[in-house]
């Protein structure tokens, strides 16, 4: 059974009207022909340009963090991979992993 929509859906432009590289509106994520054909278009298919939407976030917030990544494993000096540092450990910790490879030259090991 359908559901009968009782207000129209509002567009979700926030008032950042700027296309990005690839045609899509910064703010909402629409593309050009969305944001012009948005008051002619059913409720069926705002929901559907909605869930595009959505979609297109996700996928956005996805490629923010992957890039986020990739920046801090290069941001590591050489040699250094971020899978050797323990991730729950004090200052204290992270200060005797910095010590220890020194002191073993000091002493003559390693």
């Amino acid at each position: 059974m359908e559901q009968i929509e009782l207000f129209s859906i509002e567009s979700p432009c926030r008032g950042v009207c700027e296309n990005s590289a690839k045609g899509f509106c910064k703010g909402c994520l629409r593309s050009r022909e969305e944001r012009f054909h948005w008051y002619s278009m059913s409720n069926e298919r705002r929901h559907d340009v909605l869930d595009l939407c959505k979609k297109r976030r996700q996928r956005l917030l996805r490629a923010r963090q992957e890039r986020l990544i990739l920046v801090s494993v290069k941001a590591l000096p050489y040699g250094m991979e971020d899978v050797n540092l323990p991730r729950d450990t004090g200052e204290d910790s992270l200060f005797e992993l910095m010590i220890e490879p020194f002191s073993e030259k000091l002493n003559g090991q390693k």
